[in-house]
């Protein structure tokens, strides 16, 4: 061995443990995926363990106060330990001074848009330096070419197509912390959609902040039609598409939805409310008086369409009446699944400006009964799967229980139910990013449970 190697060696030797936290969305998540591989390639030794490391990385949320404060907890849990801080992602974005005033722990802020500068930050760092690495308005965005360790199941992998949103709801903050939107190409993407394929992918999930405007920045007119035929291409079974706003979902996007073999027709609808008004004050005038005909028209082109929905209660100025409408509206659509959300006041919004502002507690109840109304609805759902047999992604294999854990393709990872098959030791072999048949033979509100089908040769 050369000692030009050995000097190189002893040099990565010396390179400080790295430990990462990821808290917030799936966005996030690939951005930490790109900051873990930046500091792989450049020879730090990074991972997970917070106690071993001398430095964390910590990608924060800042999307609604709730996340905040999760975020401030775990960095002051940190800084208790005496731990070095980089604070990246959107509380960073959002409050670059004070966290580095009030934080001797933090070592440096890095914004949402800054990511790819992770090395020579911590060489910074490293050397003493405070650093502020952000940049006002964000404009990168990650491609196949940056370097990337996932940290999702080997079978699963998120894609990010566009970063940043055009839109501006009047209770939402992302365009403040992550920029106007900017896409990828179709054939950036579609690169890295076949590397993820080599590295064994199964399930693709595309994001964005509307992902149903891909392509609008670069291309003029939104192409994910034709994105997911060119992905249709990918040696990749499931492709699942998340945040499909409603003006996207025209009869070209929804024909490719049906069309293209391996794109799942599962729909993430983030609509908010029904009302009109209450949708007008959001600063969402454009779905006011299309949401029932959107999806009647869905559900004509697409009649297995699965459809899950985020709902808002407590925006201010939301009536008795307007609730009463939103209430209806979900009893008549019968989404598959529904997350509800209570208001979140955020400075800076349009919203927080706003009069007749809703109680916490009015809040609460209000979401509570929402609950009440999707949860027989989903259980009912569930319920004529029992007797079917439907293809499960295995994403654990439980040799103490001796079950196995999945999901079908109604099911997006995180936010949706699971699949729990029972087992025995001829099935061991099967691995985690396995797609078997099963036979549902029970379910309920959330999860579904069933037997593996015997395939005979």
């Amino acid at each position: 061995m050369t000692s030009n190697k050995q000097n190189s060696i002893r040099s990565a030797n010396r390179k400080p443990s790295v430990a990462f936290a990821h808290l917030g969305c799936e966005k996030n998540r690939v951005d930490t995926e790109h900051m873990l591989g930046l500091l792989t390639a450049a020879g730090y030794k990074v991972s997970s363990n917070e106690s071993a490391a001398s430095v964390v990385v910590v990608n924060t949320c800042s999307f609604i106060q709730e996340a905040r404060e999760e975020s401030i907890r775990k960095l002051v849990g940190l800084a208790e330990q005496g731990k070095e801080l980089i604070i990246a992602g959107c509380l960073a974005q959002h409050f670059r001074e004070e966290l580095l005033d009030s934080l001797p722990e933090a070592k440096a802020v890095v914004g949402t848009g800054d990511y790819q500068h992770i090395v020579e930050v911590l060489k910074k760092v490293e050397a003493g330096e405070k650093v502020q690495q952000i940049t006002q308005d964000p404009i990168f965005v990650g491609d196949e070419h940056l370097p990337r360790y996932r940290t999702t199941n080997q079978a699963i992998a998120y894609l990010k197509v566009a970063e940043g949103c055009d839109y501006r709801c009047s209770f939402c903050i992302i365009p403040h912390l992550r920029g106007d939107q900017r896409s990828r190409t179709i054939e950036s993407i579609v690169k890295e959609a076949k590397q993820l394929a080599k590295e064994g992918v199964k399930e693709l999930i595309l994001i964005s902040q509307i992902t149903t405007n891909y392509g609008l920045d670069i291309y003029g007119k939104p192409k994910l039609a034709e994105l997911l035929r060119e992905l249709g291409e990918v040696n990749i079974p499931w492709i699942r598409v998340h945040y499909a706003y409603p003006t996207g979902l025209t009869p070209k996007v929804l024909k490719a939805f049906k069309e293209v073999p391996n794109v799942l027709p599962y729909l993430d609808l983030p609509l908010q409310h029904s009302h009109p008004e209450v949708l007008r004050a959001m600063n969402r005038p454009w779905q006011a008086n299309m949401n029932e005909d959107l999806l009647y028209f869905i559900r004509e082109q697409l009649p297995d369409a699965i459809l899950r929905t985020t709902l808002i209660v407590g925006f201010p100025g939301e009536t008795e009446d307007h609730f009463q409408h939103l209430a209806s509206f979900v009893k008549k659509q019968r989404f598959d699944h529904i997350g509800i959300f209570t208001f979140s006041l955020e400075e800076g919004t349009p919203s927080a400006k706003m009069s007749n502002q809703i109680s916490d507690e009015v809040a609460i109840a209000r979401k509570d009964h929402l609950m009440s109304i999707q949860q027989p609805i989903s259980a009912e759902l569930n319920q004529k799967l029992v007797g079917k047999t439907v293809n499960v992604l295995i994403e654990e294999n439980n040799l103490e229980t001796g079950q196995l854990i999945g999901r079908c393709s109604r099911f997006a990872p995180d936010v949706d139910g699971q699949v729990y098959i029972n087992c025995n030791a001829r099935h061991h072999h099967i691995v985690a990013g396995s797609i078997v048949p099963v036979l549902i033979s029970d379910s309920d509100i959330y999860d579904l449970a069933g037997e593996l089908v015997t395939i005979k040769n």
